[in-house]
């Protein structure tokens, strides 16, 4: 599949059907993964909140519980709540149901766009994203010490150019300590100026690899088939504008893991330095042996 392809399949699965009045259904990629890629929850709902809220009120907060593990072979139902319409905020509460079970509950903010005070922390010093390896230089430079399964994954068409700051670190082969992740990342072709959609792709890429942070300090990877490890909730903020077919750099960091839960926080800037975004997330972390949920 050409990234073009990639591409279109991505912006479908974000294009959701109408049931009715604030109802909505949404579906899985064809070669989806046993269980429904969590950004794709959090993205589907946010699209069916937006499409309830006027155009000038972006969302700027959501919020995020992962229930039940979805199945990418049935479709899901959104229903939207139209909690409150105020004079410059906007809430709705959006649940995904499979099977009559809800599977994902979302809450999210929208506000007229204002002026105010304006202060944000530095973005850390990197290398440049043109001066890292593609996902596929990747993959051919590190085949003898990954997982076929991750091979496969790295060298897939995709409709996004990911660029990894430290390789060693994101894929285990390093000893434990690094307590940071820093990856870049662009939608891999042109995109519209529709903010709402950039926004929702942004929620849908921020679920990515922070879990591997809080495993990569005690020199582990979500890739090992010994550990349990799903995302329990997840909340972002959005600062200010960006465009998600720009370089963001996703710093990540995992403050706390204890009680087979770890605790990772993200901040997206744009390749100038500015904060577009904030994120955090906790997740569930343990052997298999352990299993309960």
């Amino acid at each position: 599949m050409a990234i073009n392809a990639s591409l279109d399949e991505l912006l479908r699965l974000l294009d959701l059907e109408t049931l009715g009045e604030d109802r909505f259904r949404g579906f899985s990629p064809a070669n989806a993964p046993r269980a429904v890629y969590g950004g794709q929850a959090i993205a589907q709902a946010l699209v069916a909140a937006q499409r309830t809220v006027p155009a000038d009120r972006p969302v700027h907060s959501l919020h995020g519980y992962f229930i039940l593990a979805g199945d990418p072979k049935t479709p899901i139902d959104y229903s939207v709540e139209r909690v409150r319409d105020g004079r410059s905020f906007t809430t709705r509460r959006c649940a995904a149901r499979q099977n009559g079970q809800t599977i994902f509950s979302l809450e999210a903010s929208f506000q007229i766009v204002e002026e105010g005070f304006d202060h944000a922390i530095e973005m850390p010093e990197v290398p440049s994203p043109e001066s890292l390896p593609t996902s596929s230089a990747l993959a051919d430079r590190l085949q003898s010490f990954l997982p076929q399964g991750v091979l496969a994954r790295l060298q897939a068409p995709s409709a996004l150019d990911m660029r990894v700051v430290d390789p060693a670190a994101a894929f285990g082969m390093t000893k434990p300590g690094s307590v940071r992740q820093y990856f870049w990342f662009r939608i891999g072709g042109p995109l519209s100026d529709d903010d709402a959609l950039h926004r929702a792709l942004l929620a849908y890429l921020s679920d990515m690899t922070l879990l591997n942070t809080a495993l990569a300090i005690h020199g582990r990877t979500i890739f090992e088939r010994s550990l349990q490890v799903a995302s329990l909730d997840h909340a972002l903020w959005f600062h200010r504008p960006f465009r998600a077919d720009e370089w963001l750099l996703y710093a990540q960091e995992s403050p706390s893991a204890s009680g087979a839960r770890a605790l990772t926080r993200g901040a997206l800037f744009t390749r100038e330095g500015r904060l577009v975004a904030s994120v955090a997330q906790e997740g569930l972390i343990r052997q298999r042996d352990q299993e309960r949920r």
